[in-house]
């Protein structure tokens, strides 16, 4: 019989990334992330790719219609809304 090693393993170096979609296979939750060597690669079709290196390039946020400075300088007038009571039911005939 082998002995039984007890000595502490140390975490895993390799991650799942919730929700992450795979490129290749469009399989969700397939994606693992290896933490020493910043590779992402599917674990069903294989497809693999280097992480970003430059972090800030990877968390720019995408121009949009929103979030460029024109569409936060544009004021909307203000229109004045007046709300109304209904109208009472009718009453039923007898």
């Amino acid at each position: 019989m082998a002995p039984e090693d007890n000595t502490p393993k140390s975490p895993p170096s390799r991650r799942f990334i919730a929700g992450a979609v795979c490129p290749r296979c469009s399989a969700m939750d397939t994606i693992v992330v290896d933490r020493e060597t910043d590779l992402r690669e599917c674990v069903v079709c294989g497809f693999s790719d280097p992480r970003p290196k430059d972090k800030l390039s990877a968390t720019a946020e995408p121009a949009t219609r929103v979030s460029r400075p024109a569409a936060r300088r544009v004021e909307t007038a203000a229109d004045v809304v007046r709300i109304l009571e209904p109208p009472p039911p009718p009453k039923p005939k007898d």
